[in-house]
């Protein structure tokens, strides 16, 4: 494990360790003292005192990259070149170029690299795609959704533009990813609306518009407004909703929420299929795993990110040109 952000040492790296596939062996800060902190706390066999040293460490066949977003593609690349497979927390670069200097390392060190888009695995999520590939809500049309919370620390990471800040790179993803995932296409044009801190230059709220062959994505994502999140997918029969989509609950089921009588708005069609408890990061840890230690790809592999940040990118020239823009 890359650095001792607060997302792997609370969420990913206790998950990691219920799983059936790796083991956590070390963990690396540039200040010492934190990594053996979180040894101590996580039950690591290794703590280091740099980056550097993790990566030179032969026992080490893979390392996961939680560092704020500027810096997940240099490291990565690093890591790479030292020999290691490499799980990348999302959004896997700032730019569709640094994704591309990705693939041209991977494809030259033949490692396996793979983004962490936790929730392309877990169970409700593929239930969902099932249901609507099936035809449970008729032909999909629409995908709508808002993702928030609020944070205005300047010192925060997701508030510092240079470092990858910003509603968009941080949240926008996860709708971005879902949406191309759902449909199974590509959006053809994007339309984005971007307002900006006036001191920290971040995008605090930002709205999209994603065309694709068979439909339509709507989402708004924002920094500074009360915490929220939620999904909806509108067919031609029905719609289906997930409860809390990002960040369910792992120690009770979750629901699909599925409307195919859409035309009673008391809502009496509508009927839920349970989810069992699950830990989506345990999952990717291990699905990522089986795929270093089988051959095959991360379930997240480069070619996806790059067409994700191939989206992302024209969301930020839309809001700039006011026009729409092809990914």
């Amino acid at each position: 494990m890359l650095g001792v952000a607060s997302i792997a040492t609370r969420r990913v790296i206790p998950a990691m360790q219920k799983g059936e596939w790796a083991e956590i062996r070390a963990i690396a800060s540039r200040q010492k003292s934190k990594a053996e902190e979180a040894v101590r706390a996580l039950g690591a066999l290794k703590a280091c005192g740099s980056y550097e040293e993790l990566l030179a460490d032969p026992e080490i066949e893979a390392i996961y990259n939680p560092l704020p977003n500027h810096l997940h593609v240099p490291w990565s690349i690093r890591a790479a070149q030292a020999g290691k497979h490499v799980l990348c927390e999302k959004p896997i670069g700032v730019n569709q170029a640094e994704v591309k200097q990705l693939i041209e390392t991977r494809d030259t060190t033949h490692v396996t690299i793979g983004e962490a888009f936790m929730v392309r695995t877990h169970p409700r999520w593929l239930r969902t795609g099932e249901l609507i590939r099936t035809g449970r809500i008729g032909q999909l049309r629409l995908i709508t959704g808002s993702f928030s919370y609020f944070n205005v620390d300047a010192n925060n990471v997701r508030n510092i533009r240079e470092f990858g800040g910003g509603a968009l790179l941080d949240i926008g993803c996860y709708a971005v990813t879902l949406s191309r995932f759902i449909f199974g296409e590509e959006p053809t044009r994007v339309m984005g609306l971007i307002e900006r801190d006036p001191e920290m230059t971040t995008d605090r709220l930002t709205s999209a518009m994603l065309e694709f062959p068979s439909g339509q994505a709507t989402f708004t994502c924002g920094t500074q407004l009360a915490h929220d999140q939620r999904i909806t997918f509108l067919g031609t029969k029905g719609r289906i909703e997930i409860e809390r989509p990002l960040n369910p609950p792992i120690d009770r089921p979750t629901r699909i929420l599925v409307d195919d009588r859409p035309s009673d708005p008391t809502g009496a069609g509508i009927t839920a299929e349970t989810v069992g408890p699950c830990d989506q990061f345990t999952i990717q840890g291990d699905l990522f795993s089986k795929a270093v230690l089988e051959g095959g790809d991360p379930p997240v592999p480069l070619e996806d990110s790059l067409c994700n940040m191939s989206v992302i990118d024209a969301l930020f020239r839309s809001a700039e040109s006011g026009q729409w823009e092809k990914p």
